[in-house]
């Protein structure tokens, strides 16, 4: 059984696919604490805009914001070549663990450290490590309430809006209906996560939860359109890979069209 499994190149697809998405999802989590300004990366002045009455406004993010971008390119192709169930199921297989990556984290704050590991960093300027630890790894529970809610529900949005694009376009311009339900989705994702976190954990105003948001979709819309000439490429080599006519069945199953896509196609290794 196993064996026939691993033979099967659409099926050795997902699986890579599946488990790319959920440790790119994981590792954007843990590195989520840290704070960098994309002007400073580059070697910019801080852009210092005005939005919603909210001056002096620069692109401060989080680092998960450099992987988060993947995830919805992979959200998209698992989406053209496997359909919404597929999406669905590793979508809410990676907010699971996530949530298991938390509460992980939390029991190993509260777990008691051993004295001698206190001051082990101190050479390396951290005077005590357990402090170092927690807040690397602890974060509030309106933060991963909110990143939680808002990644469920934009992936939910990515689906609906990349099918609703695709009934109209078939397969072609996969382009268009990428990063167009990349677009809508981003925009979500943005403004929940603030919501919950900060508009209703930290008492946010509107005004500052409007700019703040405005700020990070201008990003992640900025890097939509730079990957989608990547989402382009990863299609031509699955295509390439299983062979233009399984990746043809593929793309119905994926519609719906063709319940039974897979029955007379021999497997390859």
């Amino acid at each position: 059984m196993i064996n026939q499994f691993l033979k099967d190149k659409p099926s050795k697809l997902f699986l890579g696919f599946a488990a790319f998405f959920v440790a790119n999802a994981l590792i954007a989590e843990c590195i989520g604490g840290k704070i960098f300004s994309l002007e400073e990366v580059f070697g910019f002045a801080p852009a210092n805009l005005t939005l919603f009455g909210q001056s002096g406004l620069s692109f401060t993010l989080t680092c998960g914001v450099l992987l988060w971008p993947f995830e919805f390119v992979i959200t998209d192709i698992v989406n053209e070549f496997f359909g919404p169930k597929a999406v669905k199921r590793i979508s809410l297989t990676t907010i699971i663990l996530i949530g298991y990556a938390f509460l992980m984290f939390y029991l190993s704050i509260k777990t008691p450290a051993a004295s001698f590991w206190l001051s082990t960093g101190t050479r390396n300027g951290i005077p005590n490590m357990q402090r170092a630890f927690s807040g690397i790894f602890g974060q509030g529970m309106w933060i991963i309430l909110g990143s939680l809610v808002a990644f469920l529900v934009s992936q939910f949005v990515d689906v609906y809006v990349f099918h609703k694009i695709k009934r109209r376009t078939g397969n072609k311009m996969i382009w268009l209906r990428s990063t167009g339900s990349t677009l809508v989705s981003q925009l979500v994702d943005s403004y929940i996560v603030l919501i919950i976190a900060f508009k209703i954990g930290n008492n946010w105003s509107w005004p500052q939860v409007l700019a703040i948001g405005m700020m990070n979709y201008i990003y992640k819309f900025v890097v939509a359109i730079i990957l989608t000439p990547v989402i382009v490429w990863v299609e031509k080599w699955i295509e390439n890979y299983v062979g233009h006519e399984t990746a043809h069945k593929m793309k119905l199953q994926a519609m719906g069209e063709l319940a039974d896509a897979f029955e007379n196609i021999p497997t390859a290794g």
